[in-house]
């Protein structure tokens, strides 16, 4: 019920400013109980995506001025397929982000957080699987937001982890370029673990940039064969 109606607001079908039909109405048009279509709006309405008000209508935000980052993930796969409008905006907050985090953790965290990045990226090193390696790289991008002491950043990295986690399988080649660069990651602790709050920074931006250029090469590519000819 809450995909349904999310999947309307994603899509245009119900667009800002409009009104809902009741909870019978709409209970009756998708074959549900009224109780959960009442769950249903309450989660929307939680999420920010609708207001509603007691003995009124029950209208519908606008979903890019009032959601959160926890939405995501669902923008990214509404409709089944990737929309490669948010998959490019996640590639570049990531670029942007990261190495602003790497900052802060050289400022905040320096060598108490080390050892625990060493460990990461030794885990990195001796994975072998293409996904398990990607999946070691979050856990090293984890630790160094948890170094950042930045509670905004920490859950802009639970955004963006819940939306890409989903298309690892997909990105595994891609993300080799990145995964298998063992030294640049040892570059970046070392930055960290020095304290140079700006080596670390240019270190985040040395190791995110070339596959987010990569992927966002391949989403240029794509919109151009969706354009009708």
């Amino acid at each position: 019920m809450f995909d349904q109606l999310f999947g309307e607001l994603v899509s245009g079908g119900l667009a800002p400013g409009e009104s809902l039909p009741s909870e019978r109405r709409l209970a009756e048009v998708l074959g549900v109980s009224r109780p959960a279509v009442r769950e249903a709006l309450q989660r929307l309405a939680h999420a920010g995506l609708v207001e509603v008000r007691q003995g009124d209508a029950t209208t519908v935000r606008d979903i890019r001025r009032a959601g959160g980052l926890d939405l995501l993930p669902r923008l990214l796969f509404a409709g089944g397929e990737i929309d490669l409008a948010v998959a490019r905006s996640i590639l570049e907050a990531r670029l942007h982000v990261g190495p602003k985090i790497a900052e802060l953790a050289a400022r905040r965290g320096g060598p108490a957080s080390a050892a625990r990045l060493q460990d990461a990226v030794r885990a990195l090193k001796e994975d072998t699987g293409p996904v398990a390696r990607q999946r070691h790289a979050l856990t090293f991008w984890e630790l160094i937001t948890d170094a950042a002491e930045s509670v905004t950043f920490r859950l802009m990295f639970n955004g963006l982890r819940a939306a890409y986690e989903p298309a690892l399988d997909a990105l595994a080649h891609v993300m080799a370029v990145e995964v298998d660069r063992t030294d640049a990651y040892d570059a970046l602790v070392a930055a960290i673990a020095a304290g140079d709050a700006g080596r670390a920074r240019s270190c985040g931006e040395d190791l995110l940039r070339p596959a987010t250029e990569a992927l966002i090469g391949i989403i240029d590519q794509l919109e151009e064969s969706h354009e009708p000819t």
